[in-house]
């Protein structure tokens, strides 16, 4: 068999990680500046010097070539996006403005909120209505979309978000107004509710919609342009890119819907995570993935990732549920945590020391990476403590100016009135400890124990702060996977081509007509089978999983829950069984008196697992053992080579485990075995 190259791009906050793995298992990896000016830069920098270091042209590209991005997110969070307007049923036109009407802080009389993308004088209301049984009161007049046309155009407006009241159950009159609008202005970009978020509940689908129409103008060019340059340069087969569900699609249907790919570097993460739960063995880890910008935790239960409906995007508060932007689009369930390498430590309004959540990002970055930044950051406090070599950073590649470190590290004491090493330590400290309160968090609010889990480490600062949040977590072990600097780009190439669907259907479960619900599966079972023929996936190899959201008549929140194809048997008491198991797991209690009802259903096309040899390092070297200052212990610590470590090896703490792209921190209270699957695992020295 020819041998086969793939290649993956994790474009995070700080840095852009690139793995090539070739059929056989070798990989090579790589690591560049994130370029925010232009992300394709930065792209193809990193992945000319990941095929530099396995000496190959883009020409031996003949497998799969995946990306994970931060660029919808970026376009959010700095309003870069496009000139939006959003049409909506007459007297709706506030509906961006009202929210839900909840206050996330009750008690607080200045509370905030993130401002719509869409302002108010961009926001029409159309005279048209769709009643809440599918049936169509008021259809569109088409006269009236050419004449608000023409009033987009002459306000500027790219692209229209169409948001109509019901068009979840009925989406006619929103296809007649996209089918107006493209008449009348064919160069718009539309985005219709019916097609990004066909679901219930008013205010969360518009703001969906919202996003991704403010996105598109924006997406659409990069991935085209990443597409013709992946061309021009002799790659063979076209970008898949990943999504914040989990899975891998073609880059023409993720340009239709970046609201769906606004996690999906975390979400890779999580899926090497499950993958190497699956290798070690292990049915339940926590991932913790710390990089240059911010901290992610994800439960993996039964190897899998725990997958939420809904999600928030720019929140006001970064960690409190309802300030931001709601998504209700499948996502991988994460908790993300302010504290990446590049958080900023400084003084709060009480006088003591706070570390996040503002970030250096890449662009100036750290003190220590000597392009210009002025603010200590958790990176600063690693490289003062001796964790971090400024000789070795990147192997050498990206030398770290000390004094630069020490310069602004001694501005903070002096606001704080401590010296260098005790604020270094401080920060040092403060960061574990605001990791682990977010974990325990996350899984307290999902049912989970945390006490005990083992935590798979990774990212450029995973490693090195990971056995200190583990100890706080009371981890029975902390894993530290091959690659970890890089494991989220390693994660897209281990994922399967996926697409995640769901629609709306509120209605009693004994009541179900299975004609409707025939036509709403065939409708989602089409859809998905169009994506992954863009991907490239043969019919035969796709495989449909089924599912729902459920909940008990008259509650607010559902449980969603997956069982077989339910179209054969036609039986709700299977459906109802699955969903009370469920409900009592989460609840512990079952009130089965009161009638279940259907909201939404889900259905997954997934293509064929990927099969991924060893993950072992290209030209292992040998490398002696010295030893450095770490002052967080106040001791000499032995430093050595992950790539000369032999498996079986133990490694007392403390100790310092120096690869390229990370560093391991093994402190005084844990020990390490090297294994002969290429991770590293340590435990408290007590266990």
């Amino acid at each position: 068999m020819q041998p086969t190259w793939s290649i993956a791009v994790d474009i995070g906050g700080t840095f852009t990680d690139v793995v090539l793995r070739h059929s056989d298992g070798t990989l090579f990896v790589d690591k560049t500046l994130t370029t925010h000016e232009d992300l394709l830069e930065g792209f193809f920098r990193g992945v000319h010097l990941a095929l530099g270091r396995a000496g190959i042209k883009p020409t031996d590209l003949n497998g799969s070539v995946v990306h994970a991005t931060t660029i919808v997110t970026n376009a959010l969070i700095e309003r870069k996006g496009s000139t939006t307007a959003l049409l909506v049923t007459e007297g709706f036109r506030d509906v961006l403005s009202i929210r839900n009407e909840h206050r996330y802080e009750m008690f607080d009389p200045q509370i905030e909120f993130a401002e719509p993308l869409i302002p108010r004088a961009l926001t029409f209301g159309i005279h048209e209505r769709t009643l809440a049984d599918a049936s169509i009161e008021t259809s569109v007049d088409p006269e009236e979309i050419r004449r608000l046309a023409a009033v987009l155009i002459e306000k500027g407006v790219v692209s229209v978000a169409v948001c109509l009241l019901n068009s979840y159950r009925n989406s006619t009159n929103e296809r007649a107004v996209a089918a107006a609008l493209k008449a009348a202005a064919p160069a718009l970009h539309v985005t219709l509710s019916s097609d990004v978020a066909p679901q219930i509940r008013e205010y969360p689908r518009a703001s969906t919609t919202a996003i991704n129409a403010y996105t598109v103008p924006i997406t659409a060019p990069y991935l085209d342009g990443l597409a013709r340059r992946l061309t021009a340069e002799g790659v063979a087969n076209r970008p898949l890119i990943m999504l914040s569900s989990g899975g891998v699609i073609g880059a023409v249907v993720a340009s239709r819907n970046p609201v769906r790919m606004i996690e999906s570097g975390p979400a890779a993460g999580a899926l090497a995570a499950s993958w190497y739960a699956e290798l070690l063995g292990l049915d339940r880890l926590m991932s913790f993935d710390m990089g240059g910008t911010t901290a992610k935790a994800c439960l993996i239960e039964n190897r899998r990732p725990l997958v939420t409906g809904s999600f928030e995007v720019d929140r006001v508060w970064r960690f409190t549920e309802g300030s931001g932007m709601p998504l209700t689009i499948p996502s991988v369930d994460m908790i993300e945590i302010g504290a990446g390498g590049g958080s900023i430590a400084s003084q709060d309004n009480l006088g003591l020391l706070k570390v996040g959540p503002r970030s250096a990002g890449s662009n100036p970055g750290p003190a220590c990476y000597g392009r210009g930044g002025q603010n200590p950051t958790v990176t600063d406090a690693d490289l003062l403590l001796g964790l971090l070599d400024a000789e070795n950073f990147l192997g050498g590649d990206m030398q770290l100016d000390l004094p630069a470190a020490q310069a602004t590290m001694d501005r903070l004491g002096r606001e704080l009135g401590t010296d260098r090493d005790t604020t270094a330590r401080g920060i040092y400290r403060i960061v574990a400890e605001t990791m682990a309160a977010a974990a325990r968090t996350h899984a307290t609010d999902r049912g989970v124990d945390y006490r005990g889990l083992p935590l798979l480490a990774f990212g450029g600062a995973g490693p090195v702060h990971a056995c200190a949040v583990g100890e706080l977590l009371q981890s029975a072990q902390v894993i530290f996977p091959p690659q970890a600097s890089v494991l989220s780009a390693f994660g897209t190439l281990v994922t399967p081509v996926r697409l995640d669907l769901v629609r709306s259907a509120v209605g009693r479960l004994e009541a179900l007509n299975w004609n409707d619900v025939d036509s709403v599966f065939n409708a989602m079972i089409a859809e998905g089978h169009a994506a992954l023929d863009e991907a490239g996936i043969n019919r035969s190899d796709v495989t449909l999983e089924f599912g729902a959201d459920l909940r008990y008549f008259g509650q607010q929140n559902e449980v969603t829950i997956e069982f077989a194809d339910p179209r054969p048997a036609r039986d709700w008491r299977r459906i109802g069984g699955v969903f009370e198991a469920a409900y009592h797991a989460q609840y512990g209690v079952n009130p089965s008196h009161v009638p279940v009802e259907i909201v939404s259903w889900r259905l997954t096309a997934r293509g064929r697992d990927v099969s991924v040899a060893g993950a072992a390092l290209a030209e292992p070297v040998e490398a002696p053992i010295r030893s450095r200052y770490i002052a967080v212990w106040e001791t000499d610590t032995p430093v050595y080579q992950r790539s000369a470590l032999t498996p079986g090896l133990g490694i007392p703490g403390p100790a310092i485990i120096e690869e390229r792209e990370t560093t391991i921190v093994i402190p005084p209270a844990w020990h390490a075995i090297s294994e002969a699957n290429g991770c590293i695992i340590a435990t408290p020295k007590e266990a």
